[in-house]
């Protein structure tokens, strides 16, 4: 499946972006260990999140779905799951994977976790190893999926320093304390996004963060609570790009979470000169959100801030489409972690670019972008939903049509992407070539 994305002028309008993926799966996988009923409103139905919902029905959680974005879990309890018939698929759902194996770690009962192609070559060894100092055992092929986890039970409460920031490490470190004996704690070297906290907190989990610093004692009661997922800052990152470049587009973009360790593509892009503005802040549960606003601007190169590299780490193909547009030169740093992403996201995205007639210099961390112009022609997305969706947005203002290959993971975590952004006028075909 291919997108054709040919030059367009794309309209002012209103619309929503689908639920947050990050807390979706947190959402399935804490109301499935929860005492009672979790109800979840505004679940993402990516390809992702469904997997993620098979797993635990697989584990024998009653997960009703009342509609597509609307499920009802009744959870049950912390010692409650049950083996699984088969290995779990996660698909391609790196997040599935990590914090599941956390879930896992801790259960009485032997589990493999697996997925696709894409997911099979990520490394896990950055899970594994924190895990296996709380005493899991855990099978890899060379640090990579499928993960083969003994069902042993007994883990115990460690004191984490994590070498590089991740909120999926520190997620699963945190489920794995859930069932450690004494206090789990977990010491980020920056800011990552703190769903789990906040999600913990709602259910009644003592949950101390302090200091870049986040503890919990094993063996709390979790208890079951209505969750309303926000909409994903991350896809609507990609609407919030294409009006940026249009001519005179005014887009409004509804109840979009705005947790503040999720807001570095906001921040980059008004470093830029974008024009993006809050309204109607309120709370959703504990995760706030926003309506955004984005009125199109003239964007202008420059260094980017590494400090806000953990606050932004999924948007920056986008931001790289940013820099191409823009006047001037872009210096990306700090970013290795996109090597191990769904694709080298640094590689996949300068070759994208180049093939656009774009000048990009990798470097081992980040890339060096002369902006200005962006050209028609073929790009691969080398299977990555991101890589994807933020080239689409760069054939709305290339000088030419531009072909996407290889998009159909664009499901796992915005369906419907295409329609949305034709809604605003982008000329976006999809084929089957």
């Amino acid at each position: 499946m291919q997108f054709v994305v040919s030059p367009s002028r794309l309209t002012s309008g209103a619309l929503t972006v689908p639920g947050d993926k990050s807390v979706s799966h947190r959402a399935l996988l804490f109301g499935s260990i929860a005492e009672g009923r979790t109800e979840v409103t505004g679940f993402l139905p990516g390809e992702d999140c469904l997997a993620t919902l098979a797993a635990m029905r697989a584990m024998g959680v009653p997960v009703e779905s009342v509609s597509a974005t609307e499920i009802h879990i009744d959870g049950v309890g912390l010692h409650g799951l049950a083996a699984p018939a088969t290995a779990l698929d996660l698909g391609n759902s790196g997040t599935a994977m990590r914090l599941m194996a956390g879930l896992l770690a801790g259960q009485s009962f032997d589990s493999v976790l697996t997925g696709d192609a894409s997911l099979s070559a990520r490394p896990m060894g950055r899970i594994i190893r924190p895990l296996g100092e709380m005493g899991a055992v855990i099978g890899s092929r060379d640090g990579k999926p499928p993960l083969e986890i003994a069902g042993r039970g007994g883990l115990g409460a460690i004191d984490y320093t994590m070498p590089v920031a991740s909120a999926q490490v520190k997620s699963a470190v945190l489920l794995a304390g859930l069932y450690a004996d004494g206090v789990t704690r977990v010491t980020e070297p920056a800011v990552t996004r703190n769903h789990t906290e906040l999600m913990l907190a709602a259910m009644g989990v003592p949950v101390r963060c302090e200091n870049g610093c986040v503890s919990l004692e094993g063996g709390p009661r979790l208890e079951g609570c209505p969750i309303v997922v926000p909409a994903d800052l991350s896809s609507a990152s990609f609407v919030i790009l294409a009006a940026l470049l249009s001519r005179d587009a005014d887009v409004l973009i509804r109840g979009v979470g705005i947790n503040p360790t999720r807001t570095g593509v906001i921040d980059v892009l008004r470093t830029m000169g974008a024009d993006i503005r809050l309204e109607n802040e309120r709370l959703l549960g504990r995760e706030p959100a926003a309506d955004i606003r984005v009125r199109a601007s003239e964007l202008r190169g420059g260094p980017v801030d590494p400090a806000l590299v953990s606050l932004a780490i999924d948007e920056f193909p986008v931001l790289f489409v940013a820099a191409a547009a823009a006047r001037g030169r872009t210096v990306f740093s700090g970013l290795a972690e996109l090597r191990v992403k769904e694709s080298d996201r640094i590689a996949a995205m300068a070759a994208g670019l180049q093939a656009l007639g774009v000048s990009v210099d990798e470097t081992p961390d980040g890339a060096v972008i002369d902006g200005g112009r962006i050209g028609g022609g073929e790009v691969d997305s080398y299977g990555d939903h991101r890589v994807a969706m933020s080239l689409a947005v760069a054939g709305t203002v290339a000088d030419g049509p531009v072909t996407v290959r290889d998009v159909a993971a664009v499901d796992t975590s915005f369906p419907g992407f295409a329609a949305l952004l034709g809604s605003l006028g982008a000329d976006l075909e999809v084929r089957t070539p």
